[in-house]
């Protein structure tokens, strides 16, 4: 039997529909950074939508949403001053004093036969007072450093006001643009989309509420244990942990990791190893008891796919991805199923 060959109106056809699909890809690609501002946007919206309504009942709506959105920007600002300003001051403390360290090391290395042989022959403190002659110049340049970053923070400023002007646009009028969707739409369906929008929006919500509980449960702890060891800036080194242990999966080690760090050179040595067999014994029960529960109750997920999630969007958009991972799971699951019981009662409904 002879092979029917298509029509030129099917590959034509065929043509379109490839070069049309691949123009979608590169517009994508292009405005992959507006995208990635929508998605950022959606998401603080859906942070922010449950506090406003709780607020709008007592106030006007537009008032709650300034409010609202005014904690938002001062939260991080306060929190990022509590951090940069001791940590620059203690940056600056130990260059200053490093001259001082490498001779008191000097004054022990000579009393000591063995140490004084040691440096003889690899000369340790010498390379030591190089290190401690240069700091002041390395401090400048690391001064120069910041500056640069500092301009490149000033250039994101219009990036982040971007985000926030559109996700208050999505929390003043999100709900009406997406009723005006609805109402074109068949009513079984705008019922199924309707609920399945509001669970979603709920399970963001609840996400978010989860780790901040988590995080402030995590820093709470820390602070009270680094004020039983007597470590300065406990209420900073608490607030590292606080702020690293929103970062799924990683965020808590590497909290602990800093903060042994500093521990190791304001405490004792018995400071370093109580530290660790806390942080060790805190973050298994956080890891296995706290997190999963929390986190499944707030997304209403199987706390083995909080974990996959979590793996999954850490590894395809880093520490960005690791943060929107959970609730973005927890939103398919519920699209998912909302399909599932919309096809379920379409088909009994046509039988």
């Amino acid at each position: 039997m002879a092979a029917v060959e298509p029509s030129s109106r099917t590959v034509v056809r065929v043509v379109v529909i490839v070069v049309l699909s691949a123009f979608a890809l590169y517009l994508v690609y292009r405005l992959r950074t507006i995208i990635a501002w929508l998605v950022v946007a959606a998401f603080i919206a859906a942070c922010a939508s449950g506090p406003v309504n709780v607020l709008a009942r007592r106030m006007k709506r537009g008032l709650a949403i300034a409010l609202v959105y005014l904690v938002i920007i001062l939260v991080p600002l306060i929190m990022l001053i509590l951090l940069v300003v001791p940590l620059i001051e203690q940056t600056v403390r130990l260059v200053n004093n490093l001259p001082e360290y490498v001779a008191d090391l000097k004054q022990t290395v000579q009393d000591n036969p063995q140490l004084r042989e040691f440096n003889d022959k690899y000369d340790v403190t010498g390379k030591l007072e190089d290190v401690a002659s240069n700091a002041a110049s390395s401090l400048d340049d690391a001064a120069l450093t910041l500056a640069d970053v500092g301009a490149s923070l000033i250039s994101s400023v219009f990036a982040i006001v971007t985000i926030l002007v559109l996700s208050m646009f999505m929390v003043a009028r999100g709900r009406e643009w997406f009723e005006a969707f609805l109402e074109r739409q068949p009513e079984h369906e705008a019922r199924a989309m309707r609920r399945a929008g509001d669970r979603a929006a709920e399970a963001v919500s609840g996400y978010v509420a989860g780790a901040l509980f988590q995080a402030t449960v995590a820093g709470i702890t820390a602070f009270l244990m680094l004020s039983i060891l007597g470590i300065p800036s406990a209420l900073t080194l608490a607030l590292i942990i606080a702020v690293l242990d929103l970062i799924p999966l990683v965020g808590a080690t590497l909290g602990a990791v800093i903060v042994g760090v500093v521990i190791l050179f304001s405490g004792s040595t018995a400071d370093v190893i109580i530290w660790t067999i806390f942080a060790i014994v805190y973050q298994q029960f956080e890891n296995y008891v706290v997190q999963p529960r929390i986190q499944s109750r707030a997304v209403s997920i199987d706390p083995f796919i909080v974990v996959i999630a979590a793996l999954v969007g850490g590894s395809l958009l880093g520490i960005a991805g690791a943060l929107l991972a959970i609730p973005g799971a927890a939103t398919i699951q519920i699209v998912v199923r909302e399909y599932l019981d919309y096809r379920r009662l379409a088909g009994a409904g046509n039988a």
